[in-house]
């Protein structure tokens, strides 16, 4: 059953099964791997992409439940032009990680919060990024959010928005 979505800005068809987990649709059918599995379970957030602008755990969404909605993942938040998001950016200068599988999980629920908050603080941040890290780089992933806050300042993209959507709305 033929089930439509706009992935990244792009307007897809996903072909399988209405209960097949989103993840795999986005991995297996559009090629797009940066968004990881790690639980099965929706507890990890290896997995986490924005939905309609909110973030979930894509390894429990079925994409019969994602029909018709805007999906961005780890790879649409970089601009047309390569430019990366403000999160993305606070992460490697921040050097948050170590072995990085969680990362694009992290990356998508910071981007989710500063969206909310703006400038979230440390009781925020600790309330929202839910997501695990087992190598423990909390206190450089909190880093890197305020850092971010600091330096969407002087991007183009809004701290919460991805560039995509920034560019396209110039």
């Amino acid at each position: 059953m033929p089930i439509e979505a706009t992935v990244n800005g792009r307007k897809v068809t996903f072909q399988g099964e209405p209960d097949t987990p989103l993840l795999w649709a986005v991995r297996e059918e559009l090629g797009l791997t940066g968004s990881k599995f790690g639980c099965g379970i929706a507890a990890c957030g290896a997995c986490t992409m924005h939905v309609d602008g909110e973030p979930v755990r894509s390894c429990s969404l079925p994409i019969g439940d994602a029909a018709g909605k805007a999906i961005t993942t780890i790879e649409g938040l970089k601009g047309a032009d390569g430019t990366l998001h403000a999160v993305q950016q606070a992460w490697i200068d921040q050097q948050v990680p170590q072995c990085g599988y969680c990362q694009s999980g992290q990356i998508m629920a910071a981007v989710a919060l500063i969206g909310r908050t703006g400038k979230p603080s440390d009781a925020q941040i600790d309330e929202a990024m839910t997501n695990i890290c087992r190598c423990g780089t909390y206190p450089r992933i909190r880093a890197a959010i305020h850092a971010a806050t600091i330096q969407a300042a002087t991007n183009q993209a809004a701290p919460g928005q991805p560039a995509a959507q920034a560019q396209g709305a110039a």
